[in-house]
């Protein structure tokens, strides 16, 4: 939470910087990618909603554009996540299986939305015929108020695609897709209660 207000990027790489967004990044040897930084703000939307819209799956599918399938899964026990996203052609899409925990804390005054994910492996999702599975993934995000009617977010996260994946495209991956997500998400999260009042107008006729 503490680096909302306080970045901490000593020994990261600064990669990103635009009026909405700054990403750092950091060399991981052992895998030969990065863990990444991101800070973002959403200002026209308070974080009570943008935190909905993080995890309102069925929601999500209909706006982000590099969701194919995202849904909850009943596995021994757990229920998990299993998320594959589209890959641009000639790469196989990847996909994800994952646990995820939601809080709301408070500290110095203020409420923090948390979402932490974490990869898991379990035999009831096995591995899609052409699809490559994503099995470290780590993220975790804040997000908070801004003061000023609207969010702020931190995101940290990494992940190994498996594969041959070629710097070129990680690199536009990070510089490119994740802004573009934040666009897309900020798009989904002004028209967050017009979505919630539809909904809820076709559930009741």
């Amino acid at each position: 939470m503490d680096e909302l207000d306080t970045p901490k990027t000593e020994g990261w790489d600064l990669f990103v910087e635009t009026p909405d967004v700054t990403i750092y990044r950091l060399y991981d040897e052992a895998s030969g990618l990065y863990h990444y930084k991101t800070w973002g703000q959403v200002p026209t939307v308070p974080p009570e909603i943008c935190s909905k819209v993080y995890v309102d799956f069925a929601y999500r599918k209909k706006w982000d554009s590099y969701c194919k399938v995202l849904e909850f899964k009943e596995c021994d026990g757990k229920k998990l996540l299993y998320w594959q996203l589209d890959f641009p052609f000639p790469m196989s899409n990847r996909d994800y299986v994952f646990a995820q925990e939601f809080r709301i804390l408070e500290k110095g005054g203020r409420k923090h939305w948390i979402v932490l994910a974490k990869s898991e492996t379990t035999p009831s999702l096995p591995e899609v015929s052409g699809v490559v599975r994503v099995d470290r993934y780590l993220q975790s995000a804040v997000m908070c108020t801004n003061g000023n009617g609207g969010t702020k977010a931190f995101i940290r996260y990494f992940d190994n695609p498996g594969g041959n994946i070629p710097k070129w495209f990680l690199n536009w991956a990070a510089k490119t897709a994740v802004p573009h997500f934040l666009k897309q998400m900020t798009k989904a999260c002004e028209g967050y209660e017009d979505y919630v009042k539809e909904k809820e107008k076709q559930e009741s006729s």
